[in-house]
């Protein structure tokens, strides 16, 4: 809880000051305040600082299905029944989709206002245009639902977190260790490649019992340090008439948008990654991609690491 003799702007400028090596008792001087006022801002602050390490080595050191590789741990051929009979369900009968953010609000709170690796999923609907033009608004509505139950799934099982839904896209996160890229990075890739095989095997099937178009998707997966931000507040009022604020939370940083990009170079039913994700992968789980060659005009991003074009990789 902050000072509230301590105004926010006030309190950020001495912040900032003693982040920059300044002594207390010149920012007193230099904002014409008491020393204790610095000293109390400054101790409120290390205490705050000092929560969110707590917080984030609890949750990257503690037992988790993100903490392991599951490509051989999740069973796809059950996903793709189960994918099949919600989507039947979905289109016969009322549907029914039950999605929450609440978990990954939970993980992102321990994160805000810091700087964590992530990697990041992008997936979206290929054909989602000519769907469009060819079912009733209703029907679109219900089958874009049941896409992202389905692809909403797969990420969890894999250890992964939906970030947020837009129109026809999901947008996933799986922490990442920078010290151990191998593992999130292989859960990633190993969710994509099961979102394919839910899409083809499951969800295209029942599409063409109901003379729908098959859909196909796109996957970009990359890695690199974003930050956590809180947008404000969503506000709830419950039966009652009692309000229940909840926080809302979103990811800064160049890897978003650098896999939304990776996606849309991805061919259908093709993963594109990044250089990182594809050099963290094992030998085995590289042979499943090949260079791709984009022109400069489609892909110009240069590495700060290297100073090179990053490099791209897709599935085969």
């Amino acid at each position: 809880m902050s000072d509230p003799a301590t105004p926010d702007s006030q309190r950020q400028i001495i912040i900032n000051l003693y982040n920059s090596g300044i002594e207390p008792d010149i920012i007193a001087l230099q904002l014409d305040i008491d020393r204790e006022q610095v000293d109390r801002t400054i101790a409120e602050f290390a205490a705050e600082e000092e929560r969110k390490h707590d917080s984030a080595n609890a949750t990257s050191g503690a037992p988790s299905f993100s903490s392991f590789e599951l490509g051989q741990v999740v069973d796809t051929e059950q996903a793709v029944r189960l994918a099949q009979e919600r989507v039947w369900r979905a289109l016969r009968f009322e549907p029914q989709f039950n999605l929450s953010t609440e978990e990954t609000n939970n993980i992102l709170e321990k994160f805000v206002k810091s700087k964590v690796g992530f990697v990041i999923l992008h997936v979206d609907i290929v054909g989602s245009t000519k769907l469009s033009m060819t079912v009733p608004a209703d029907r679109l509505a219900t089958i874009v639902q049941a896409f992202t139950q389905e692809m909403s799934i797969l990420i969890s099982a894999y250890g992964g977190y939906v970030l947020k839904y837009v129109g026809d896209a999901i947008l996933a996160f799986f922490l990442a260790d920078w010290n151990n890229l191998r593992v999130p990075c292989a859960n990633a890739v190993s969710c994509a490649q099961a979102m394919i095989k839910v899409m083809r095997q499951g969800v295209n099937p029942i599409l063409n019992q109901y003379d729908y178009p098959e859909l196909n998707v796109r996957v970009g997966i990359d890695v690199g340090d974003n930050v956590v931000v809180q947008y404000g507040w969503d506000t709830m009022t419950l039966e009652d008439g009692r309000q229940v604020r909840h926080p809302h939370f979103d990811i800064l940083g160049y890897t978003i948008s650098v896999t939304a990009k990776m996606t849309g170079i991805a061919k259908p039913d093709q993963i594109v990654v990044g250089q990182f994700v594809y050099e963290a992968l094992c030998d085995e789980a590289r042979k499943a991609f090949a260079p791709v060659q984009v022109s400069p005009e489609k892909w110009d991003y240069v590495s700060d690491y290297t100073g090179k074009i990053y490099k791209l990789y897709g599935s085969k």
